[in-house]
């Protein structure tokens, strides 16, 4: 049995994801593992997953609620687990050779993701739809600055 743990491609040697490491609402002692700047906004373990197979990595999500969230939070459900290397010990993707690399990949590009974009745009369709940099400037460091 020890022989299949050794694999690194066994799906018990993936690394797990949940929404809440990424959340830029939550604090580092409620779960968030990347710095703030580079986190998303709520993100949600759907998308998670629509990034890293944008990325070519094979991943799955599992029906699981992060250990520190109360059971009543819905948005924060599900985890992903993610294949960062191979049986022979490479990495699938040599963009991620470590579980923060990924993380703070994760964080920068959720708030890109065409399905957040478009829910921007519903709310003030008047050329917003484009600037996905200038709305995130806006998002952070409020006062500080010109």
């Amino acid at each position: 049995m020890a022989h299949l743990s050794d694999d690194p491609s066994s799906k018990d040697r993936w690394i797990i994801v949940y929404p809440a490491y990424l959340n830029s609402r939550r604090t580092v002692e409620q779960g968030r593992r990347v710095p703030k700047n580079k986190a998303a906004d709520n993100p949600t373990a759907i998308e998670i997953r629509d990034v890293c197979q944008s990325q070519g990595l094979r991943c799955e999500v599992e029906n699981k609620h992060y250990p520190k969230d109360s059971a009543k939070d819905a948005l924060c459900k599900g985890r992903v687990r993610v294949q960062l290397k191979n049986s022979d010990s490479s990495f699938v993707n040599e963009k991620f050779q470590s579980r923060k690399a990924l993380f703070q990949f994760l964080g920068e590009m959720i708030p890109k993701l065409k399905s957040r974009q478009s829910k921007s745009g519903q709310s003030d369709s008047s050329g917003q739809q484009y600037g996905g940099a200038s709305s995130k400037k806006k998002k952070g460091r409020k006062g500080k600055g010109k």
